[in-house]
């Protein structure tokens, strides 16, 4: 072999063991957890879907620093994520997790547990259910959009019940409240100490809803009101920018309404499924991200029920 093959064959080798390293030095989300009241912390997701390029992060996860531990809201879409998180919090406060409060069980929300210990994983009874049920399917459907984000994460269940109702720690006092609207299992934590509502999926701002499991439009809206009425300064929904007034609440249910209205009329107009997925997107919603992705899946998952209430009405 000629010294240029060997130079060549020497230079291959070495870039073929350096690439492993290049592209798990890639692999970083990169998390920057904003302070949005003492001790709150808020780290955004973007406004997408999943992709290979954000690694799933299209989420909001926080963090409560309370005087005798942290309490975490949902840990994020994969172990990756999970363990840049708890990685954060401790770049802020040396005190333990206490609590991880998993809002919901699908899997940008809840993939990240292994990062934490699972006796501090709290959730209603139902995602935990929902989570032992669906949690191996998500992850395949997981592993195919993200690719190598999801690198060695697996489902881990939580080991602990979330009681609606008062919960105190340390100098906080939370309220954990079930709702329904969203997958049938929805908590929504409200840090009455500071004022601030996590109301995770039960509310999306300028990012389209999602309705796999939503168990009605009308449900759904009816819930919002009740959260709406809550004396909070800042609202953290679970997709979009944090906000200190109505503004998500209303853009949510307009678009809500809209959606339910527009299905209503056309299942009574007699459209197709693909005629519904066709249907103009009003322009005042414009900013809300996916709206059209978002459309095609919400007229699969819910328009045979406008059209079953339809043919049920002219029965009658």
């Amino acid at each position: 072999m000629s010294a240029w093959h060997r130079f060549a064959a020497f230079a291959l080798l070495t870039l073929i063991s350096l690439f492993p390293v290049v592209h798990a030095a890639e692999l970083r989300y990169g998390l920057k957890p904003v302070e949005i009241a003492p001790g709150v912390w808020v780290v955004e997701g973007r406004t997408e879907n999943f992709s290979r390029i954000n690694g799933g992060n299209i989420v909001n996860t926080a963090f409560v620093i309370t005087s005798v531990g942290v309490v975490v809201i949902d840990t994020g879409p994969s172990r990756q994520y999970g363990e840049e998180l708890r990685a954060a919090i401790a770049e802020h406060t040396d005190q333990p997790v206490t609590h991880v409060l998993l809002t919901h069980h699908h899997p940008d929300h809840v993939f990240g547990n292994q990062a934490f210990d699972p006796s501090t994983l709290y959730a209603l009874p139902a995602t935990r259910e929902q989570l032992a049920s669906d949690g191996e399917a998500f992850s395949d459907n997981m592993y195919r959009m993200i690719g190598d984000w999801m690198r060695g994460t697996e489902i881990v269940l939580p080991t602990r019940e979330a009681v609606p109702g008062e919960l105190v720690v340390g100098d906080h006092r939370f309220q954990l409240m079930a709702f329904t609207g969203h997958t049938g299992a929805d908590l929504v934590v409200f840090d009455e100490t500071s004022k601030t509502l996590f109301a995770s999926d039960m509310v999306f701002y300028n990012r389209a809803l999602t309705t796999p499991q939503t168990p009605g439009l009308k449900v759904w809206a009816a819930e919002l009101e009740q959260l709406e009425a809550l004396d909070f300064d800042r609202l953290v929904p679970g997709h979009g920018p944090v906000v200190h007034d109505g503004v998500a609440f209303a853009q949510m249910k307009d678009y809500i309404t809209w959606l339910d209205s527009m299905m209503t009329e056309s299942a009574r107009q007699g459209l197709t499924l693909s005629e519904v997925m066709d249907q103009p997107v009003p322009p005042r919603f414009d900013t809300v991200a996916e709206s059209r992705y978002e459309l095609i899946r919400t007229a699969t998952h819910l328009y045979s029920d406008y059209e079953k209430a339809s043919l049920g009405a002219l029965a009658r």
